[in-house]
């Protein structure tokens, strides 16, 4: 191992070079030698390899190599271990950890041989390759204990972290799997942060720690970079270095200062993935409505709101800057109460906030009466020419950046409302289902019904099934495509029933939202369907993949991109996590939780609308309990349905001024929004108790004892045994 040449990869392997480097830097390395790998051709049928399992070999070869075994095992008094040193493992790409074979424990000359055999016959990959192999071989340490450091955190990628797991005896059985270990959280410089689960053996001390830590700082040094080491202390407490190898899997971790983004505040207007148009469309005008209602409000600096998006997509998926929104408190309250700016900014608006919580409703429905004009003028998408086809599409993305910016201040500054669009919608879709409307022409009768639904390019329109009628509504045919029923309804947005109720400014703000949406969809696919007449488009369902600027482009000018036919749909992603921020390439890294809920219990979140109820989890999907707590993600108003009946209402994400949480308050419905993990904590048929004055939700810890108990005294008996203990 002194020889320089064993610290060439290519003549002795990743596994052996690596510990002579460390060992030339003076770091603790036992003693050893290396079996280097040929470079004759097929190196396992050439001398000195192909005649170990036999009597003959070619003699200066065996000569050296039983020169350098005894010398090491102290002419086999010692016992070796035996070790695969391929220059395909332990690289910064791959470790190829537990690929190869490895050999303990090996005592006497023929053993010795056996295992190097074993070890060269381990390079054969079950895709039918020979790795190139070196063999490694050093003494048999019995270590007191032993185990696997990393000089980073690999789990939350922090290099700031280093991770140390141990057992007692050698390392074997840890990275085997036989034994769990001890997990030790260190800084950087030896310092305990934490211990899972708690050291009762004592395997490592203070002092161990430290001294791990230095070794690693010391093996970060020599090869540039955190390594995963192999150790072990042997009887008289030093510490030895068995292996060092880059760190292969490092988790993505957000840069310092990342912001903090969720779903909740906009998955209700939002709740699907969107394609890369339906972004421009919807996502980037509620951003740019939401910063000016912030910036009238002086809740966030005007800085931050023109550099950064109050709501961006990540994946498809939308999600809030929830610092600028005030959903989260800052990070840190004390600074937070000496820094004179938010006062400033605040004092600055006052003017402008008083004046405006007097003129909004006033001004909410001039907004609402300017785009009921103009929905009502607007004829039907296939009647317009193509720069009015443009022209009407631009003038919906200017008109939803004043609506989404009126409703968030009607939000925060007026009292709330006690008609929902929502709850406007239920009663008018009811009422018209009796009547026998269709779904299909749905629309037409009672536009209100859209406040149930999201809107989407692709996706034709569902409404919430009745609750007594769960395979859907009638249709008016049986035969009936949707998109020509729906194509037809488009005459919905041009005579808006004069029964429509009246409803509060920021219900009605929130409805024209949701009816300016619709008219972006029909517009689109007729300007889709006109790209496809004209060639290059090919399908209209492709018309989402375009950006928006793209979009126009081909509309008035039919250039397409050059990269359009490579194109693909996104492939479907997973629900955002409730908060998270994002690393280096848009990795999407969930916040780790940081202690319990408001209301002083794991389970709890904010209290929307007060109550206390017991009951059992449902989801929604299966047969419905008798006494239900309906457990989701978020609040979407497709819920809306399956509020009448419910015991409680529990969301992993939502606003207390969502459509369903103003609609649990109207029914009454104990609800919480923001349990953490609730879907996954909560499982149907769970039995929960909600209060939805604090917050609270926990499993009824009583009655699953009780249910415990009896499953135990239920085994007891079957196996004929006494019950022990109280069967209560």
């Amino acid at each position: 191992m002194s020889d320089p040449r064993a610290a060439r990869i290519p003549f002795a392997g990743s596994k052996a070079a690596h510990l002579a480097r460390a060992a030339l830097a003076g770091l603790p390395v036992l003693p050893g030698f290396v079996v280097p790998h040929s470079e004759h051709g097929e190196h396992l049928k050439e001398p000195p390899y192909s005649d170990w399992s036999g009597d003959r070999a070619g003699d200066g070869d065996l000569e050296g190599l039983r020169r350098a075994w005894q010398e090491l095992s102290a002419d086999g008094t010692r016992p070796l271990v035996v070790r695969s040193s391929s220059r395909q493992e332990d690289t910064q790409e791959s470790s190829l950890a537990g690929q190869f074979a490895s050999v303990l424990d090996v005592q006497g000359w023929h053993e010795f041989r056996a295992a190097v055999r074993t070890v060269l016959d381990s390079a054969h990959r079950p895709d039918g390759t020979l790795a190139p192999m070196a063999v490694l071989v050093q003494p048999m340490l019995a270590a007191r204990v032993g185990g696997v450091m990393f000089g980073a955190d690999p789990v939350e990628g922090r290099t700031d972290r280093m991770l140390v797991s141990a057992v007692r005896g050698g390392p074997d059985s840890l990275v085997s799997g036989e034994q769990p270990g001890t997990n030790y959280w260190l800084s950087r410089w030896g310092r305990l942060l934490r211990t899972e689960p708690d050291d009762t053996e004592g395997l490592l001390g203070a002092d161990g720690l430290r001294r791990l830590a230095r070794l690693a700082r010391q093996a970060r040094g020599v090869f540039g970079g955190p390594q995963d080491i192999e150790f072990g202390f042997d009887a008289s407490g030093r510490l030895w270095l068995f292996q060092s190898r880059p760190i292969t899997a490092m988790a993505a971790r957000p840069a310092r200062g990342a912001r903090l983004l969720g779903p909740g505040p906009v998955a209700e207007t939002l709740p699907d993935q969107l394609e890369p148009l339906e972004e421009d469309l919807w996502v980037a005008p509620m951003a740019r409505g939401l910063a000016a209602a912030l910036d009238i409000g002086g809740t966030a600096p005007r800085r931050q709101l023109r550099s950064l998006p109050v709501v961006t997509a990540v994946g498809g998926r939308a999600a809030a800057d929830l610092r600028l929104l005030g959903a989260v408190p800052p990070r840190n309250r004390w600074l937070a109460l000496l820094n004179p700016a938010p006062g400033a900014r605040r004092l600055a608006a006052a003017w402008r906030v008083g004046r405006l919580t007097a003129a909004l409703p006033g001004l909410a429905v001039d907004l609402v009466a300017d785009v009921d004009r103009r929905l009502a003028e607007t004829p039907s998408a296939d009647r317009l020419t193509r720069p009015d086809l443009v022209s009407t599409l631009r003038w919906t993305r200017t008109v939803l950046v004043s609506l989404h910016a009126q409703e968030a201040l009607a939000g925060a500054l007026l009292p709330e409302p006690r008609a929902t669009a929502a709850g406007t919608a239920l009663a008018a879709l009811a009422e018209s289902r009796a009547l026998g409307v269709p779904d299909d022409r749905m629309v037409a009768a009672q536009p209100v019904v859209l406040a149930l639904v999201a809107p989407g390019l692709g996706r034709e329109l569902r409404f919430p099934a009745d609750p007594g009628h769960p395979e859907g509504a009638p249709t008016a045919r049986e035969g009936a495509a949707p998109s020509t029923a729906l194509t037809d309804t488009l005459g919905a947005l041009d005579t808006l029933p004069p029964p429509l109720p009246s409803l509060p400014p920021r219900e009605a703000l929130r409805l024209r939202i949701r009816w300016v949406q619709e008219l972006q969809v029909r517009l689109v696919r007729e300007a889709a369907r006109r790209l496809v007449v004209r060639g290059g488009l090919g399908e209209a369902s492709k018309v989402g993949l375009l950006r928006w600027r793209e979009f126009v482009e081909a509309l008035e000018h039919g250039r397409l991109p050059g990269d359009f036919k490579e194109r693909l749909p996104r492939a479907v992603s997973a629900p955002l996590p409730d908060t998270f921020r994002l690393a280096e390439g848009g990795t999407v890294v969930a916040e780790r939780p940081t202690g319990k809920g408001k209301g002083g219990s794991e389970g709890a979140g904010q209290g929307v609308s007060g109550g206390r109820a017991a009951g059992t989890a449902w989801d929604g999907t299966e047969t419905r309990p008798a006494d239900p707590v309906l457990v989701v993600r978020t609040l979407d108003p497709a819920l809306a349905p399956l509020l009448p009946g419910l015991a409680g209402l529990v969301a992993q994400t939502g606003s207390p001024l969502s459509h369903l949480a103003v609609l649990a308050r109207e029914f009454g419905l104990p609800t919480v929004v923001g349990a953490t993990d609730a879907v996954r904590r909560f499982p149907p048929g769970s039995r929960l108790t909600v209060d939805g004055a604090t917050g609270d939700v926990h499993l009824r810890e009583q009655e699953q004892r009780e249910a415990q108990e009896q499953r135990e005294v239920q085994e007891q008996q079957s196996l004929g045994q006494e019950p022990q203990g109280d069967p209560r």
